[in-house]
């Protein structure tokens, strides 16, 4: 029998994960009908499918791509406060000097880039982060699955957020070139081939880098803070567990828990996306030189309409993502609960 001080230990150990799959087993009948359990009747598909990973990855695209294209102004005046803080003042003085020099059309500068740049990155982020949550999974074992989770959430969503940039990337470079420099381009077709004549295929490039830096943290905290809060909301603030909630009830609980998520998500990354709004518009500047000039100050500009954006954006984005899985009927496993053997190895039953 473990001692109680582990048994206390394990019972309030932040670091858990959900059971996704089960371990695997010698006799082959029995996998399978291990499998047809986590695959209740209604399902469209099995838990870790390849038809389950398509559809996460294009409820991906429709979360990101949709919902960055539609803050597209707002983005646009964070950008220019963070490279031209003398000029745009502040989130209403962005605005009012935008529409006075470019009309209201203007605020919609980079849209074209940020749908293609942030679907590419929503197939990725999403598809990718069902990928490697279950592969991980897999690899701890049942009971450290559950022990580790939050371990599990960061890992599998910084893995996932290193490909999802490496598609983002060309995207994002030639966004906060239309937006952050007038008169250059003012469209995704004059924009491409002007910044590959002049600076190549590394143009769309150099700033993966500080993308890694802004969306990996930011990522982690998205999914590692979305997974545990929605953990924390049926156990301590829903009534009932989530069974019996209806599909609204459930989608009103991801929403919330998408928006607190947003705001942790939006400080963390905050000082990296300041370096990469000023890294795209000026040519031949590293991430350290503009890191150094910015400065401590310099990094935080822009904070309270990033909030704003990344917050609804995180909401709207596990909503839609959560709206899809119940539209084609994926499996979607409720919290995680501990595993009956780790309960007998901790004394927690009989």
């Amino acid at each position: 029998m473990y001692p109680t001080t582990l048994t206390q230990l394990a019972r309030a150990n932040p670091f858990s994960a959900p059971l996704f799959t089960l371990q695997k087993v010698e006799e082959p009948h029995q996998k399978i009908q291990l499998k047809r359990q986590l695959t209740p009747a209604g399902d469209s598909c099995e838990f870790g499918s390849q038809k389950y990973f398509i559809l996460c990855g294009f409820g991906g695209i429709l979360s990101c791509g949709t919902t960055h294209t539609a803050v597209v102004p707002l983005d646009l005046v964070k950008c220019r406060m963070q490279v031209n803080p003398d000029k745009y003042k502040s989130i209403g003085n962005g605005f009012a000097v935008t529409v006075r020099e470019d009309g209201v059309r203007g605020l919609a500068k980079g849209w074209a880039p940020t749908f293609i740049g942030y679907s590419m990155q929503g197939l990725c982020k999403f598809g990718f982060y069902e990928v490697f949550k279950i592969l991980y999974s897999d690899m701890l074992g049942e009971e450290n699955t559950y022990l580790w989770r939050t371990s599990l959430y960061l890992a599998a969503s910084a893995s996932a957020e290193f490909f999802a940039d490496i598609a983002l990337a060309p995207m994002e470079a030639v966004k906060v070139r239309i937006q952050t420099q007038p008169g250059y381009a003012n469209t995704l077709r004059q924009c491409v081939p002007k910044m590959f004549a002049e600076e190549g295929l590394w143009a769309f490039y150099k700033g993966v880098v500080p993308l890694w830096m802004r969306q990996i943290p930011y990522t982690m905290m998205k999914f590692a803070c979305f997974e545990r809060t929605v953990e924390m909301l049926y156990k301590y603030v829903v009534p009932k567990p989530r069974s019996e909630c209806t599909k609204s009830e459930q989608l009103v609980v991801t929403f919330v828990a998408g928006y607190i998520a947003g705001v942790f998500c939006a400080i963390v990354s905050h000082p990296a996306d300041s370096v990469v709004s000023v890294l795209n518009k000026e040519k031949g500047s590293t991430a350290v030189q503009v890191l150094k000039r910015l400065g401590p100050k310099g990094v935080w500009k822009g904070l309270v309409a990033r909030i704003i954006m990344i917050g609804t954006l995180t909401a709207l984005q596990w909503f839609i993502y959560d709206s899809v899985k119940v539209y084609f009927r994926l499996p979607r496993p409720p919290p995680p609960e501990m595993p009956e053997s780790l309960k007998k190895k901790l004394g927690l039953v009989d």
